[in-house]
């Protein structure tokens, strides 16, 4: 493992970190949650992107102050470590692996989707498993190749991305119906919220960057700038691509193709052109995220073992690469993929990383070197992370009782899996000494 001061002199600069943050996010959240967000919010909609934001971007405050004093390649898993010990982090780093097969699994169908559109195949059939495993395996096979390789694929699959669903944005604009944007129109100021709890599963993908804070060059000042560019970003495409959408179409237009929304949002401006520019954009950036999130889990596992968190086989470096947990990551997403009905599961997901979004606020909140303003922000991010995740269980409570089944399912797998370890006997293999993990002062 190199030392910080090694990776100062070279490696991942500021492009490629927003990349591969915004290469996370801008995945198949954007594509697959966007008509249900609409349908809830209607008009509020693009306020409910806000409030997402708003989670994202006090979180990200926290993975930016803990990056920078802790530059590992487990990212997440060394925060939790640090800041509880693995009895605390054991669990939670365990749900996180869990919620990342998801994501993948969720990412992969809705790659495979788009793409049997295209090709006019039946999307809702085994074509898009095939094709949703197709690029997973393809993916897996690119992020053998070093951090910076990966680095390059991201800014050429999230520069196309970016550049579709901008012009997506700027033909709509000039078509705005503003009486359907109007806050006359607005729903509740509870369903707004709600719908931003519901689409902070478009934002989850900027923690991936604290996996490459390793590689990250000259830290104390890429990492911060990173998180803040790639979130930034993010928050004002999503609000101008929903403003778009609703001052485009009606609710009830969009709820009717919800699953294609974006591409039902692009028919009436750019016609069947419209629909194949978002589809590509679609399948261009449900790959980026399978890319962005296969190489930070994959240096994920490969801490997780290594503290005595997965089995130590995982912790064998490949190649002086983490690629055992890489090939154990695809495994499980390929499963996922293939056994699991992803729909209405990305629910729970999102419930998934926001349990482990406000442990990493409180881990902030708890280093010896923030000032008060810092743990004031960080407690805030743990409080609207509780309160999102209480936003959406209630809700499934009263409409899905059965998706708090797959949450509780997950997270007594976490912990099952958790005790398991400790009865066999937590192997910790070769831990890194301090100056390897830890930034200087």
């Amino acid at each position: 493992m190199r030392s910080g001061r090694q990776n100062a002199s070279g490696g991942i600069g500021v492009t490629a970190l927003v990349s591969i943050g915004i290469g996370g996010m801008v995945g198949g959240g954007i594509f697959s949650v966007l008509g249900l967000t609409v349908q809830l919010a209607g008009a509020g909609a693009y306020l409910s992107f806000v409030v997402g934001g708003v989670v994202a971007a006090l979180t990200g405050w926290s993975y930016a102050l803990l990056s920078v004093r802790f530059r590992d390649r487990g990212g997440t898993a060394t925060f939790l470590d640090r800041a509880f010990g693995t009895k605390v982090a054991g669990p939670l780093n365990l749900l996180l692996w869990l919620s990342y097969f998801v994501m993948l699994g969720l990412y992969a169908v809705a790659f495979g989707s788009y793409l049997a559109a295209l090709l006019g195949l039946p999307a809702s059939g085994e074509w898009r498993r095939v094709l949703g495993s197709a690029v997973v395996l393809v993916l897996a096979a690119l992020n053998l190749a070093r951090a910076r390789v990966v680095g390059r694929a991201e800014s050429l699959l999230v520069y196309f991305k970016l550049a579709v669903l901008l012009t997506f944005c700027v033909s709509g604009l000039a078509f705005i119906d503003t009486a359907q944007v109007a806050p006359s129109a607005f729903p509740s100021p509870g369903v707004i919220v709600y719908a931003g709890s519901l689409i902070f599963l478009g934002y989850e993908g900027f923690e991936l960057i604290a996996n490459a804070s390793e590689d990250a060059r000259e830290p104390q000042r890429t990492l911060p700038r990173a998180y803040l560019i790639s979130i930034g970003s993010v928050i004002a495409l999503y609000v101008l691509v929903a403003f778009v959408a609703v001052g485009n179409l009606t609710s009830q237009q969009i709820a009717t193709g919800r699953d294609y929304a974006l591409a039902v949002a692009a028919g009436p401006l750019l016609g069947h052109v419209g629909f194949t520019l978002i589809a590509i954009a679609a399948i261009v950036s449900t790959a980026s995220a399978i890319n962005a999130t296969l190489y930070g889990t994959a240096k994920f596992t490969y801490l997780m073992a290594r503290h005595g968190e997965l089995p130590e086989h995982l912790g064998d470096p490949i190649w002086n690469r983490p690629i055992g947990g890489l090939l154990a990551t695809t495994v499980g997403t390929l499963i996922i993929v293939n056994t699991v009905d992803i729909e209405g599961i990305s629910l729970m997901g999102s419930a998934g990383f926001l349990i482990i979004f406000a442990a990493v606020n409180l881990a902030a909140a708890r280093l010896p070197t923030a000032g008060r303003a810092a743990r004031s922000t960080a407690l805030a991010g743990a409080a609207v992370c509780v309160g999102s995740l209480a936003t959406l269980t209630g809700y499934a409570a009263i409409t899905a009782p059965r998706q708090l089944g797959i949450l509780a399912g997950m997270l007594a797998a976490a912990t099952v899996g958790e005790l398991l370890i400790r009865l066999r006997g937590r192997t910790t293999i070769h831990p890194p000494t301090p100056d390897h993990r830890q930034a200087p002062e």
